[in-house]
């Protein structure tokens, strides 16, 4: 894959710069794309597909998105929105409202013109043909997904249409977008190979395990249990694809473990033609970074486990807030910076990272909390996806990650509680596992624990899913579809205990999160759409 997105031709070139600037539902005329003097080879094909993959998704929304959630903050700009939408302010005519559903139709615009056209190409290949008409009906569906989740009832069509289609057009009712993103899915997984199918070359391709992990997460934002449980054992039995747990969660998020056995679906980059530098803005500064932008929450730090298996504020837990990151999950540590940290440097030598105030005794103090300074507004850096073989200014080619196996098993392990059949045989294959490759070592960490009860285990599957998922995306499409973000997106977002003792503990306040129930699981539908097409309702309260 990182040799294929790479290499389009001037014509492919031309074809991406009229397909991406199409930025809403009033698209450029049919004709322009559906010339016959284009469709002429696999290659020409292939280009257009290749677009459709660069569509899918960006580096800045996959680390933006912790600031939606209770996870992160982002204490400086707003970059995607996600401070507004935070906040509560937001309304239609917000940019990352109106770019969501413009990215996402120009991907769809994109698919759509490769599955109406590529049937005149002269020559192809029958069996590659299947395959990228596969590729291309998956990544469809992934737009439509985002589409659905964000905003609800969304234009659904599977054809190009036209400018005059485009300005008549109405919202299609969730249920039967829902039934064809699973419908699209189900056709895509039967013709797509499994992983090792794959040669070199198509490294980072769609896989018949892809579709399949996405049908599930789709599945599990609906609640449809029963239907998790068999979509992720169709990925587990090892039947249609070889997956399993990288050995080291540390190493999961190294370059040199790129397209690893965990992976079902990643955002492929190399260097240094298709490079991301967002820790630039996000790692600490004393090792090379310009600022902090986002910053985890003292909430997500907590979440994390003692060693032993317990909670901070479990008793017996053994948890000492004047040390609080002794002991804990080793997840932590291979997600997060804190106070004390050390820091492995590209040449192996550790760094000392000094977070508390007055605690640097270099003069700078470049990491230190300080209230409106550069550095970050809750004493946390990040670590996770931290590129020890960047170019300067953190410019990385490490992939990133939008659907690992790991995932498949908190989605199983969370469907069979929801089920009511928890077990210690399911426990042992997920959570165990997850904790086992983590590096608890504890048995009361790793062992089934029958006396917790349904609600139990469904309080330490959602923890262990914040916990080993964290700085990836996912949170807050979790507290959506839990229903929960009304309860954790009220209220002060905190950072480390570096703040005035009299205000919460000593806790930094950090941010003030509005959420409001009635409203805000979904977004409005842009403004400039509706201005656009008088046909486009509206969510309810906006």
């Amino acid at each position: 894959m990182k040799i294929f997105i790479i290499k389009i031709s001037l014509s492919v070139l031309f074809m991406v710069f009229l397909v991406s600037s199409c930025k809403k539902l009033d698209l450029v005329p049919k004709d322009r794309f559906t010339d016959l003097n284009y469709w002429t080879s696999p290659e020409k094909a292939n280009g257009v597909l290749n677009t459709a993959y660069s569509q899918m998704f960006n580096n800045n929304r996959f680390f933006l998105n912790e600031a939606l959630s209770d996870n992160a903050y982002s204490g400086r700009g707003d970059g995607e929105g996600v401070a507004s939408i935070a906040a509560g302010i937001h309304d239609a005519s917000l940019g990352r409202i109106k770019n969501e559903w413009n990215d996402h139709y120009t991907g769809i615009k994109t698919c759509n013109l490769f599955m109406d056209n590529v049937d005149k190409v002269p020559g192809m290949d029958p069996v590659l043909k299947t395959r990228m008409k596969a590729e291309t009906r998956f990544i469809r569906a992934f737009q439509y997904f985002q589409l659905m989740t964000w905003y609800g009832d969304v234009p659904l069509f599977d054809k190009d249409i036209s400018l005059e289609e485009s300005l008549k057009i109405g919202r299609t009712p969730r249920a039967q977008v829902l039934e064809f993103i699973l419908r699209e899915l189900d056709e895509a997984s039967a013709a797509l190979p499994v992983n090792t199918a794959y040669g070199e070359v198509d490294k980072g391709r769609i896989t018949k395990g892809a579709a399949l992990g996405l049908k599930a997460r789709v599945l599990l934002y609906e609640g449809r249990w029963s239907e998790v449980v068999s979509t992720c054992e169709a990925i587990m039995n090892g039947n249609n694809g070889t997956y399993g747990l990288f050995a080291s969660y540390e190493g999961l998020f190294l370059p040199a473990n790129e397209n690893n056995k965990e992976v079902l679906l990643d955002l492929q980059y190399v260097l240094p033609d298709k490079t991301y530098n967002n820790l630039f803005d996000l790692a600490p500064i004393s090792v090379g970074a310009r600022l902090n932008a986002m910053s985890a929450t003292q909430e997500l730090v907590d979440n994390y486990l003692m060693a032993n298996g317990k909670q901070i504020n479990e008793s017996g837990s053994g948890y000492d807030p004047e040390n609080p990151y002794i002991n804990r999950d080793p997840r932590l540590t291979y997600t997060l910076v804190y106070h004390n940290y050390q820091w492995k440097k590209p040449d192996g030598s550790l760094k000392t990272i000094y977070i508390k105030p007055g605690t640097d005794p270099d003069q700078g103090k470049m990491d230190e909390y300080a209230a409106g300074g550069v550095s970050s507004p809750t004493g946390y850096y990040l670590r996770k996806y931290y590129d020890p073989t960047a170019l300067p200014n953190f410019v990385s080619g490490l992939n990133l990650m939008l659907i690992r196996y790991a995932d498949v098993l908190l989605m199983y392990a969370e469907a069979k509680n929801e089920l009511n059949e928890m077990d210690a045989n399911v426990w042992g294959k997920t959570i165990t596992a997850l904790r086992n490759r983590a590096g608890f070592v504890d048995p009361v960490a790793l062992n089934f624990n029958g006396g917790l009860g349904q609600g139990g285990w469904r309080t330490a599957i959602r923890a262990e899913r914040r916990s080993e998922l964290a700085m990836e995306g996912l949170r807050i499409f979790d507290i959506r579809r839990w229903k929960t973000a009304g309860q954790v997106l009220n209220g002060w977002a905190h950072g480390a205990k570096y703040g005035p003792a009299s205000i919460d503990g000593g806790y930094i306040r950090a941010n003030q999160r509005v959420f409001d129930p009635g409203k805000h699981y979904l977004w409005p539908v842009p403004r400039d759409e509706r201005a656009l097409n008088a046909n486009l309702s509206q969510n309810p309260g906006w």
